[in-house]
């Protein structure tokens, strides 16, 4: 997922909202509901939120989910990469979806427009809100986080991850997982920043792959890149790669 948090809400006191979400409901103790139906119940607003996802989301075709922070601005160099990273997946034939909002988000939905191809928001409810982009063909809201982060891998056939924070190393650690487990396959996984995700890479193979935690071959399922050019040319690759094996 997108770094969701916004710029200027940083907490002033440990509740700084009045209205629970409803993932803070849903993760609400036995002790703390009013009656123990209340988490059977919900079970119907879950799969009415997976039904209206699907539905929005079923003719999007090929598409590249794009995530990153919502703290970056316009005028920065990231955020000038994510345009053009999404124009030219966009010029590709892909679909775009993000979580809707600011930051990369906002750049990669703009990218999308700048090219005509779809661009997809998925927005989340949160404490403080969360406004929806201009540049986007499709806006669909979640209250769940679990069930919008299935719409971002089931829609896609690759990730683009740029520089953000908790959100964003969700998705990016969701999709490794799938893809080492084979629930995904022929997923491509792009990192933007090589300076960015040096520390993190430079972590994994010192330490998480020296010690067996997971195999060093698992880091070849990450392209890093600087190159806007390059990460597409990687996914439209690696989707050749795929169709072949398929025919």
């Amino acid at each position: 997922m997108d770094d969701p948090t916004m710029p200027n809400h940083e907490p002033t006191e440990p509740h700084p909202h009045e209205r629970p979400t409803e993932d803070e409901r849903l993760l609400e103790t036995i002790a703390d509901h009013a009656t123990i139906g209340k988490d059977a119940w919900r079970i119907f607003r879950i799969m009415g939120e997976f039904v209206e996802g699907f539905e929005d989301l079923a003719e999007v075709g090929r598409a590249v989910s794009i995530f990153g922070s919502a703290r970056v601005g316009a005028g920065t160099v990231e955020y000038q990469k994510c345009v053009e990273t999404s124009h030219l997946l966009g010029e590709a034939g892909f679909a775009i979806i993000t979580g809707g909002g600011p930051g990369i988000m906002e750049a990669a939905n703009k990218g999308a427009k700048l090219a005509g191809a779809k661009s997809v928001g998925c927005n989340i409810e949160l404490p403080f809100e969360q406004g929806s982009n201009r540049f986007l063909d499709v806006s669909i809201d979640f209250r769940y986080f679990f069930v919008r982060k299935t719409m971002f891998v089931k829609y896609a056939e690759a990730f683009v991850i740029f520089p953000g924070g908790f959100g964003t190393m969700d998705e990016l650690f969701e999709a490794l997982t799938l893809i080492q487990t084979n629930k995904v396959r022929d997923f491509p996984v792009v990192l933007f920043g090589t300076d960015y995700w040096r520390g993190l890479t430079d972590w994994l193979r010192g330490t998480m792959a020296a010690e067996g935690k997971i195999a060093v071959q698992d880091l070849d399922l990450l392209h890093i890149t600087d190159d806007p050019a390059d990460a597409v040319a990687h996914i439209v690759k690696r989707r050749g790669e795929h169709l072949a094996r398929l025919r």
